[in-house]
């Protein structure tokens, strides 16, 4: 198996917020570059309250630092946005009690899905990912790219990038086609996550239970 290593400790840990997310909802379209790898960053900060366009089944934050997510449940969100938003990189870092993954936008929140599959696949291609894992949790987000008109990638390194975190092993760039960009995330094993959005800059957060 080839895998990429991140140096983790050359990059900056950066301060963010979360909040929750679950079940279909379908919510009207609601802008700081940051790639690869850096840190996620502690849970101990609210998120903004959701304005009326947020997605109803994403709730604020307590004041309080966020416990484990608790359901396995899928979770799908429909979202029409005026321009594609571009997925710019992904951060990850470990937390007490929780894995967060987290992907920078530029750009307007997009519609997303995760859940689980038996395995990770390219996107167009469908060629299997050679990473191997006790689970895999994919988040599709639609529309958006990973790239620029010129065909350069927005989203540096990979695809795979190592993390070896309480269960998070390991974050892919599993597609970026058609409109849809795919990240996978490798766990030891299969546990309670959840999905969050964040604003001022725009990302979307994976918590995911040890």
């Amino acid at each position: 198996m080839n895998r990429t290593l991140v140096p983790l400790a050359l990059v900056p840990v950066i301060l963010f917020a979360a909040g929750c997310g679950s079940v279909t909802q379908t919510a009207t379209p609601s802008p700081a570059d940051t790639v690869t790898t850096a840190p996620a960053d502690p849970p101990s900060t609210p998120p903004p309250t959701p304005s009326a366009s947020s997605v109803s089944s994403v709730p604020s934050a307590t004041p309080a630092a966020l416990l484990p997510p608790t359901s396995t449940k899928e979770v799908e969100v429909d979202r029409a946005v005026s321009t594609q938003p571009i997925v710019t990189g992904a951060r990850f870092a470990e937390h007490q009690g929780f894995d967060r993954v987290v992907i920078d936008l530029k750009g307007e929140l997009p519609g997303y899905r995760a859940r689980w599959v038996p395995e990770l696949v390219q996107d167009g291609s469908g060629d299997r990912v050679d990473v191997k894992g006790g689970a895999y949790l994919q988040l599709t987000i639609t529309p958006a790219v990973a790239h620029t008109e010129a065909g350069q990638s927005t989203w540096k390194g990979g695809p795979i990038f190592q993390a070896q975190l309480g269960n998070v092993q390991n974050v892919v760039k599993v597609g970026d086609f058609e409109g849809v960009v795919s990240v996978g995330v490798v766990l030891d094993r299969k546990a309670p996550f959840r999905v969050l959005e964040q604003k001022s800059p725009n990302r979307l957060v994976v918590d995911i239970s040890h």
